[in-house]
């Protein structure tokens, strides 16, 4: 679907020259509902018509765009905001307002195109981002004197094994200098959902696809006899204390 616009500037010349940058993006897709000479007139056309963005002007005749841009917060549909100005000075006020760009004139193609993109990128955003996407969650680790970042969605468990503790993904295994205790502090405060299962492992819930009583690896290297969670998609079971098996079971049973 386009990215329907309203052009709010009461110079007649001014909306004509948007108007003719607008023809010429091809991404976003555009479509222009209508044009507003000043704030009355645009408030008028959104509550008939909503657009999902201004393209406003902010000295006009009567209330100026920066007010306009305060009103709009009061329609059902509120309208993103790129301001098209002549002045430079109402940047730090118009970003207050939320606005998503602040353009001066004379505007360029280029500018106008990328403030449209993130207009869409607000309002549309993708459904299934890229594990890389920067705004995923991350857990910041110290691998033997390296700093790094791994996204939350891959970590599936932690152990803490002698004098380091291990770090599982479906594809690696880091060994890091932090502490368990740390490393379950941080996770919790990133509402990671994270299980104790041993007073040695925390477990992602998301990936346990099962819970027996079976031989499992202690984390010492030896087999123990008793309960323990199978761990996908490593496929490796880890044990689960007699302490924490009921906080294990409560956890595995809610939604």
């Amino acid at each position: 679907m386009p990215l329907t616009l309203l052009i709010v500037d009461d110079e007649p010349l001014a909306r004509l020259r948007l108007r003719a940058l607008l023809a010429q993006i091809a991404q976003p897709e555009v479509q222009v509902l209508g044009e507003a000479a000043d704030a009355d007139s645009a408030l008028r056309q959104l509550r008939e018509a909503p657009a999902d963005a201004l393209l406003l002007d902010i000295g006009m005749p009567g209330r100026s765009g920066l007010t306009l841009a305060s009103a709009l917060r009061a329609l059902p549909q509120t309208p993103a905001v790129v301001f098209v100005t002549a002045h430079a000075e109402h940047a730090l006020q118009a970003f207050d307002l939320e606005a998503v760009d602040y353009l001066t004139k004379p505007v360029r193609l280029e500018r106008l195109q990328a403030a449209l993109q993130r207009v869409a990128q607000r309002l549309r955003p993708v459904s299934a981002p890229s594990p890389l996407a920067a705004d995923l969650p991350v857990l910041v680790v110290h691998d033997r004197g390296r700093v790094l970042r791994l996204p939350l969605h891959e970590v599936l468990y932690l152990r803490a094994e002698l004098k380091y503790v291990t770090l599982r993904t479906a594809g690696h295994s880091y060994v890091l200098d932090d502490a368990l205790a740390d490393l379950e502090q941080r996770l919790e405060a990133l509402g990671a959902g994270f299980i104790r299962v041993h007073r040695n492992a925390l477990v992602a819930r998301r990936a346990v696809r099962a819970l027996e009583y079976r031989t499992a690896d202690d984390g010492a290297g030896r087999g123990e006899e008793g309960w323990a969670v199978r761990v996908a998609p490593a496929d490796e079971w880890l044990a689960v204390s007699r302490r924490q098996l009921p906080a294990v079971r409560e956890a595995l049973a809610s939604p």
